[in-house]
């Protein structure tokens, strides 16, 4: 997965040495290009290629802490809990 963008910085980097090197290139448009270039559109399209795997841990750990929750019942013993106030009976 990572082969391309590590592919793509590698020829942004040889494209920002041969600007920086050339006769009327400049060490600051070397830089500009590696960063416009290089850094920018690979930082962008890691991020949008990893955002499924964030969903999907996102979607396990809500999961694993709604089955956490559930797992412990409030009063931590086997019987429901019980209202403050008996309930009172209509006579018919």
């Amino acid at each position: 997965m990572y082969i391309v963008p590590i592919g793509w910085l590698y020829v942004a980097l040889m494209m920002a040495v041969a600007e920086a090197t050339n006769t009327t290139g400049t060490i600051l448009g070397g830089i500009v290009t590696f960063v416009l270039y290089g850094l920018l559109p690979v930082a962008l399209v890691v991020y949008l290629m990893g955002a499924p795997a964030r969903r999907k841990a996102i979607k396990a750990r809500e999961a694993q802490q709604q089955a956490s929750t559930s797992a412990d019942p409030p009063d931590a013993g086997s019987h429901a809990a019980a209202d403050g106030l008996a309930s009172v009976r209509e006579e018919p």
